[in-house]
């Protein structure tokens, strides 16, 4: 009757301690984030519900060259190297924090010897006593032991749960960091290949006009010495040509850093660069696709590594509040324990012992409260940096959408504007032949189209790249 009274009182000991140890704990209130997407990127996009990231980059960009260099960059770019190492690293998290939840085992083996003053307690007990029909105790005495001890945190409130479920968040949060890397990646290299590209144009461009304006300079020459021309025509003609010539050393020098930048991308050492430059000024956007808002939360990696991220956070918070409750841990030991080695494994050698520890935070729980606030800011944290992301994501495609419908714009107005001064050209040579025009006119002409051809590379420069920013902003590249 005394012993069961002693259990009633223990349980009512131990569920008053549970009581008083949560009635405190205080609530997870965890901050939503906005839903507020618009339905669509333009009124004009009524009923597009397709979208560009869906197609692969290959057949997105339909270019050997430039596709041999993207499986370059994905195989040996160091950035994205480092990137996969911690993919690894979170991985081996996850499967740490998986085996928290489990019990611990572990083997036990030992051995010892231990020799007590006669006239301690212990060695008057050994001098006294007598085992098995008059033997005496060793001296000194041995202490031999083998057997497994095991241990399990009684994961009651789903902290360790949690925080593995967490980890795993994380863990899908650093591979679509991967993909965003893959996406940029992908867009960067498109983008550095095309500017090479146009160097090359703008480079052929201006040899091509260096040599008009040689043969100009001849002409001039020709003219002075029929007295049709003055040594002033003849200098401003030849300062033409040294102005035009010098602007090749330039280009040549963006060429090569523009090469350069393409290798240390791609993860390889300085070798002939390949690129197909012949049908550079017949690129053009295909038809637009940019679908609708909502399919950014598919697509851009970098909003699903935040949304992974806002999940972990969320759970976070449960972690730390499950610390203002009871925890219990249950221990576990079994083996032989004997002062002889032949008497190790005699039945009588045998032990064993269970116990439970409950534990629960009564009072100065600052730390655990600080734990908990610190969770619950880091929560809401993790909301703004997922509309952040939902938000820059939108804002990009915007910006592209405008980018690439502008340069589109500009592209076939500055295509109009070189074919007449191109034609300006050829009339005033004769003119100037006939003594019709002066030279400067000439001259300033020859500029003008010198200008509007090298424009008229930019602003197909800009188109492209605009194809390739709205592909990534999108959320094209990776997959």
């Amino acid at each position: 009757m005394a012993q069961t009274i002693k259990y009633i009182i223990s349980i009512a000991l131990l569920a008053f301690l549970m009581a008083f140890a949560g009635c405190n704990a205080p609530e997870a209130v965890l901050k939503a984030p906005r839903q507020d997407i618009p339905e669509r990127f333009s009124p004009k996009a009524v009923g597009d519900t397709s979208s560009l990231a869906e197609i692969d980059w290959r057949s997105y960009f339909q270019d050997e060259q430039l596709a041999s260099l993207i499986d370059t960059a994905l195989a040996h770019n160091q950035e994205l190297n480092i990137v996969l190492q911690e993919l690894v690293v979170s991985q081996n998290e996850v499967l740490d924090k998986s085996g928290e939840y489990l019990p611990f085992v572990q083997g036990v083996a030992a051995a010892g010897a231990e020799k007590p003053g006669r006239f301690t307690r212990d060695g008057a007990v050994e001098h006294n006593l007598e085992i098995d029909e008059g033997r005496a105790f060793p001296e000194p005495l041995g202490d031999f032991m083998i057997g497994a001890q095991a241990s399990w945190e009684v994961d009651i409130w789903r902290r360790l749960r949690n925080a593995k479920d967490a980890a795993q968040l994380r863990y899908l949060a650093v591979t679509e960091g991967r993909n965003f890397l893959v996406s940029s990646l992908v867009a960067e290299i498109a983008d550095a290949y095309y500017e090479l590209i146009a160097l090359d144009h703008l480079l052929e461009i201006v040899s091509n006009n260096a040599a008009i304006q040689a043969e100009a300079l001849r002409k001039v020459k020709i003219q002075k010495e029929r007295a049709k021309a003055n040594q002033l025509a003849v200098n401003r003609f030849e300062a033409q040509l040294l102005k035009t010539q010098n602007l090749q050393y330039g280009i040549r020098q963006q060429i090569t850093e523009a090469e350069n930048r393409l290798r240390f991308l791609s993860g390889r050492y300085p070798e002939r660069m390949e690129r197909d430059t012949a049908g550079f000024m017949g690129l053009s956007p295909d038809s637009l696709q940019a679908g609708i808002p909502a399919q950014l939360m598919h697509n851009r990696p970098d909003i699903r590594q935040a949304e992974y991220q806002l999940k972990a956070a969320n759970l976070d918070v449960q972690v730390a509040r499950a610390g203002f409750f009871p925890r219990l841990d249950i221990s576990l030991g079994v083996g032989f324990q004997a002062f002889d080695p032949t008497l190790l494994l005699s039945p009588e050698s045998l032990l064993f012992n269970l116990a439970g520890d409950l534990a629960a935070p009564l009072v100065n729980k600052k730390a655990i409260r600080a734990r908990f606030n610190i969770a619950s800011a880091q929560q809401v944290q993790a909301v703004c940096l997922y509309e952040q992301a939902v938000l820059n994501a939108y804002t990009d495609v915007l910006n592209q959408l405008a980018k690439l419908e502008n340069y589109t714009n500009s592209y076939n107005t500055k295509k109009r504007e070189v074919a007449l001064l191109s034609e300006s050209v050829n009339i005033a040579n004769s003119l100037f032949r006939y003594a019709r025009a002066d030279y400067v006119e000439v001259l300033l002409t020859q500029e003008e189209v010198l200008d509007a051809k090298m424009e008229l590379v930019e602003t197909k420069l800009g188109q492209l790249q605009a194809k390739v920013g709205i592909y990534r902003a999108l959320g094209g590249g990776w997959n």
